[in-house]
């Protein structure tokens, strides 16, 4: 395993203004983004951590879909899930973003410094309870409107962007080219079952990508693709 610098300078974002929409992703060999009991935080195991670390550090904003919160018990970021060098000259931890249509959000999750992303059609009455706490950003009608979210990112100096899931949220940006870059973490095991791939998506697309770096820990492999817009 690479140190600290040397994961910082791999996966450092590009010395840009503009948005830069990564994404992390951890599958077994044969796919699956979730392990037996339907989650996926076990699947790579220490070596896996190490690299999360990385990237929460180095991002500005963690984007994450409801449903993924539920299921693996999101909190709030702490400074301790953070390396601070990494953190010098900006915020103690990265904004924390849940996007949601239903408001079903846990209650240990809901604390000033949350955004969260709905479309218009969401519940209001809900929408204006959680507004009291928490930053309730409305973009779209029946459906989050992504460009809108990218452009209310980087109105506020949110330009290097996590996405940590799920599946379906990732098939959306995936199905309008948002995603900049995928990281993708592949755990030594073969699952099987009906467990979904990093990518639901409603249509099929191809969109080609190039290696950026890949370096292995014991088994677990780490590699991050860049999206290549030379071939669009």
């Amino acid at each position: 395993m690479p140190d600290l610098k040397q994961l910082a300078d791999l996966y450092a974002y590009p010395d840009s203004h503009k948005p830069w929409l990564r994404t992390n992703f951890v599958a077994s060999v044969d796919g699956a983004v979730q392990d037996p009991q339907g989650l996926s935080g076990s699947l790579g195991g220490e070596p896996d951590a190490k690299v999360f670390k990385v990237l929460r550090s180095l991002s500005d904003v963690v984007v994450v879909g409801a449903g993924t919160v539920r299921a693996e018990g999101y909190h709030p970021i702490s400074a301790d899930s953070v390396h601070e060098k990494l953190r010098e000259g900006r915020s103690r931890v990265p904004q924390l973003a849940v996007v949601s249509r239903s408001l079903d959000l846990p209650e240990q999750l809901l604390a000033p410094g949350l955004m969260v992303i709905i479309p218009a059609s969401s519940p209001v009455e809900k929408r204006q309870q959680l507004s009291q706490t928490v930053e309730v950003v409305v973009a779209g009608e029946n459906e989050v409107d992504w460009p809108a979210v990218l452009d209310a990112f980087a109105a506020r100096g949110l330009n290097r962007i996590l996405c940590e899931g799920g599946p379906d949220l990732h098939g959306t940006l995936v199905d309008l080219d948002l995603v900049d870059e995928a990281c993708l973490t592949i755990s030594p095991h073969l699952l099987g079952g009906p467990a979904k791939r990093m990518t639901v998506g409603a249509r099929a697309v191809e969109l080609p990508m190039r290696l950026g770096h890949s370096f292995d820990d014991d088994g677990v492999l780490f590699t991050r693709w860049v999206r290549d817009r030379r071939a669009a």
